[in-house]
């Protein structure tokens, strides 16, 4: 998102703009590193999109926010991972001004979205959890406030066009620009998950409680891990890019250290790397995307396995399973034994799953 030096080159000379100068190994495990970011992201985040959008139970509020924050971040990795990399190697923009502008508006607008679409999570899950009587989104709301989200995005994108500073030396181009605020809504993420962990892990479950009950707290309890962890994920990833650039307004000096350039590498890539975790922590921790995944990354799955898809509610999976497993079973073993001591005696065996049923008849 942003360059390597944030700084003008008025009177320096052309050979000071590749002062660090990398040889073609390092450059090209750089390169893998940069690219592998933008497969895992792209291919992750779409797949997302796809099992929310196409299982009618998965279309959640929280998931539709999911859906937002999944184009946002295959959007930033496929337009901003690798140019920013080609960008930092030799700090020369060598795609022109227009894209200049597209890189320093688009991509920087889907990090407001993603934000801003954990925000509304963590608004949404403290509104579930703390005011469960208060009426929750409808899906027609959820969506205006994806648009309102891509709105306010924009809006606080286009001043980065203000501030691109495009120099020109022979055939040398420099796109500059600042970097976006997140501490605001990372404070209220802070505050709403907190409010929501006291509430859901504060005191013990009931001993008298109903199965459902307990198993409607797990499930919450289990969201919101979830989302904490994508929450402090992002933070982290983002955390040293942004210290760097606070240490480069107090000590500019800092630039001319001689590993400066690897330092710099390292710190965004591992900031452009937080649009690839999501779809990762989705399928370690919620087993409804990890069937998900499995149908879709999976082709031998087999019938039964696609029938215990966690896309439906736990109850009519089991009911589901058992039936199917029950007509199998009471097809393959339904059997007629012949006569023995009684002349026209017949035994008919039936196996429905687990119980067992004898008939005589004479």
């Amino acid at each position: 998102m942003d360059p390597l030096h944030n700084v003008t080159f008025n009177n320096a000379s052309e050979e000071d703009f590749n002062q660090f100068v990398q040889p073609v190994w390092q450059i090209t495990l750089w390169a893998l590193a940069y690219c592998s970011i933008v497969a895992v992201s792209v291919l992750g985040n779409v797949l997302v999109i796809w099992i929310i959008l196409s299982h009618k139970r998965m279309r959640t509020v929280t998931n539709y926010f999911l859906v937002n924050l999944a184009f946002a971040e295959a959007s930033m990795s496929a337009f901003n991972t690798v140019i920013n990399f080609a960008y930092a190697v030799h700090n020369e923009w060598y795609f022109g001004l227009i894209y200049c502008r597209f890189h320093n508006f688009f991509p920087i607008a889907a990090i407001f979205a993603s934000i801003y679409s954990m925000t509304a999570i963590a608004l949404d899950r403290y509104i579930a959890i703390i005011h469960p009587l208060h009426q929750r989104l409808s899906s027609t709301e959820t969506r205006v406030v994806i648009v309102i989200i891509w709105i306010l995005a924009l809006l606080l994108a286009f001043p980065q066009l203000a501030r691109i500073q495009h120099t020109g030396l022979s055939e040398n181009i420099f796109c500059l620009c600042g970097c976006a605020d997140l501490l605001l809504p990372l404070c209220i993420m802070g505050c709403a998950y907190t409010a929501v962990g006291i509430t859901l892990w504060g005191s013990e479950i009931p001993g008298d409680s109903s199965e459902h009950y307990k198993e409607q707290l797990l499930a919450k309890r289990k969201v919101v891990k979830m989302m904490i962890i994508v929450v402090c994920t992002f933070a982290v990833c983002w955390l040293p890019y942004h210290i760097y650039f606070l240490l480069h307004q107090f000590c500019p000096d800092i630039l001319e250290h001689v590993y400066i350039q690897q330092v710099y590498l390292a710190i965004m890539w591992l900031a452009m790397s937080s649009t690839m975790y999501n779809p990762i922590i989705y399928y370690c921790l919620n087993s409804r995307f990890r069937s998900g995944f499995q149908q879709i990354l999976c082709c031998y799955v087999s019938r039964v396995v696609k029938e215990e898809l966690e896309l439906k509610s736990p109850r009519y999976l089991q009911t589901q399973v058992s039936t199917y497993r029950a007509s199998q079973m009471e097809m393959a073993v339904s059997v007629s034994v012949p006569q023995n001591s009684a002349p026209h005696a017949k035994t008919v065996v039936k196996f429905c799953g687990s119980s067992q049923k004898t008939e005589q008849h004479k």
